[in-house]
């Protein structure tokens, strides 16, 4: 009955009739239901099950557990920070220090249907947005075109929804695949013409163009006003102060603090709660000495109230204190927390997901796991994966290391950034998600597999260099991306090179 209605609709379209202008957009649906009814004529020709439909097909089954932890981690952000009650704040912050803790959380009072219902309004909103208008614009090029509409959509439009922060607004959302599907991809050719990932080109129009919707506190939720007054309800309910208050920073921008907040700071903040299991607490102890001697507090180290800590920590160096202006306090008390896992900062909660992010970027294991579908299908490179996520652990440890050999007092005075831990790096932002289903595009990433550990590793690397020096823009995952796309062809270039000058010795060797 379908195979019927589908020919009489081809029918209408076929050469030479008034409808034909229009025909990639049959042919769209008829080959998305069906096999596509070509065959090669010359040759040589490869008889294989896997087409490109299949091939985009099998990305998105990949993107599912990505897709399932967006709707609920979302749904559950949302819940939790919309409330208004920092009672049921409380109660998630503390439950979910460890797993049965968080399953209780969320079963009690059946709050995962609430959970599911708000996860599935933020996220649901934005995927018809992404295929409604990027598909509108494949479907005008096609039919300008005279060609089929590419499957490599069904890719492009999950992962740029999968990216953004919920908190989009519809109309941008709209404007940013629009640019992205035309000036990243249509105006190359089309499908396997584009130089760069559609998907990021999509994010990085919107983040150099919206900046104020696309960083900063805009993770939580589909209204910032709303979830923004909650938040100050909550604060004011609890009579919490700046130091332990409630926000909705997500870890990136608590990373992301000035250069003037030294390791020192944060290891002296640290030692309230971990003693002597701080790298600088030698250089601590000996400030700290001098500013309880000077200034008569009869204070304990490791013992100090929150306004004696400030006072140790802002003190001017002549005075014995550790010299940070008062206005970067509450940053390295933040940063703090985050690089010592103090609190709702545990490395477990960041590999399962339980943190604010963009939508489908939040969970490592979900990542993970998409990575063995694309690994054990062949469809993505496992080279690129191990090579990017090796480039950033390996330059994220030389900043560690190298702060600590190289710095005065195992580094006490560098800034907090560099002696940040390599492994944490890992779990934060969108690093996993970037090098599983971004850096593997097979048409912006080399083909030569000696070029796909040069590319991973470069990505890798500039990840890293971006995050830790560069003070304006906490994420680097997709301008290394990017930069590491436009460098595909070049790194294959040499690769290719590399490979027949070793061809050619050897065939001389031989001879």
């Amino acid at each position: 009955m379908l195979r019927k209605l589908l020919d009489y609709q081809l029918s209408l379209v076929e050469k030479g009739k008034r409808l034909h202008r229009i025909r990639p957009l049959i042919t769209a649906t008829d080959t998305f239901l069906y096999e596509a009814p070509l065959n090669t004529i010359k040759r040589p020709h490869i008889r294989d099950a896997i087409d490109v439909k299949r091939w985009m097909v099998i990305v998105v089954f990949a993107l599912i557990p990505c897709i399932l932890w967006a709707l609920w981690n979302t749904g559950l952000q949302t819940f939790v920070y919309s409330s208004g009650d920092y009672k049921l704040m409380n109660e998630y912050l503390s439950g979910s220090s460890t797993l049965q803790g968080y399953l209780d959380f969320v079963a009690k009072d059946n709050r995962y249907l609430t959970i599911l219902k708000l996860g599935f309004l933020a996220l649901l909103p934005l995927t018809i947005i992404s295929y409604a208008v990027g598909g509108f614009w494949e479907g005008v090029f096609a039919c300008a075109r005279g060609h089929e509409i590419s499957e490599g959509f069904l890719v492009t439009g999950i992962l740029y929804v999968l990216i953004l922060p919920s908190t989009i607004p519809y109309w941008m959302a709209a404007v940013g695949v629009s640019v992205g599907v035309i000036l990243a991809k249509e105006v190359f050719g089309g499908s396997g013409m584009n130089i760069v990932n559609p998907a990021l080109a999509c994010r990085a129009f919107l983040f150099f163009t919206f900046p104020g919707k696309m960083s900063g506190d805009v993770w939580v939720g589909t209204n910032p006003t709303f979830i923004r007054q909650s938040l100050i309800k909550m604060n004011q309910d609890a009579h919490t102060t700046p130091i332990d208050g409630f926000t909705q920073a997500t870890k990136l921008a608590q990373f992301n603090i000035t250069t003037e907040v030294k390791r020192i700071h944060v290891d002296a903040i640290a030692s309230n709660n971990l003693g002597h299991d701080v790298t600088t607490y030698d250089s601590i102890e000996k400030a700290f000495n001098k500013w309880n001697s000077l200034g008569s507090h009869q204070a304990t180290l490791g013992e100090l109230t929150q306004e004696q800590l400030k006072n140790f920590v802002t003190t001017p160096l002549p005075e014995g204190g550790l010299g940070l202006s008062p206005g970067y306090y509450e940053d390295a008390y933040h940063f703090s927390a985050l690089d010592h896992g103090i609190g709702h900062n545990s490395d477990w909660g960041f590999f399962f997901g339980d943190k604010l992010g963009s939508m489908g970027e939040t969970s490592i294991l979900a990542c993970l796991i998409g990575a063995l579908i694309l690994i054990y299908t062949g469809v993505g490179s496992w080279r690129t994966m191990v090579a990017m996520g090796l480039g950033a652990y390996i330059t994220a440890l030389c900043f560690q290391w190298g702060s600590k050999l190289l710095g005065v007092d195992s580094g006490a005075w560098l800034p907090a950034q560099y002696g940040f831990p390599a492994y944490k790096h890992l779990l934060l932002g969108g690093l996993a998600f970037g090098l599983v289903f971004m850096a593997t595009d097979p048409v912006s990433s080399p083909s030569m597999n000696s070029a796909k550990w040069i590319y991973g590793a470069f990505c890798g690397l500039v990840t890293i260099i971006i995050r830790v020096i560069n003070p304006a823009y906490p994420e680097g995952v997709m301008l290394a991306i990017l930069m590491g796309n436009v460098f595909a062809p070049l790194f294959d270039y040499y690769a290719v090179r590399n490979y027949r000058r070793r061809s050619t010795q050897r065939v001389r060797a031989s001879a």
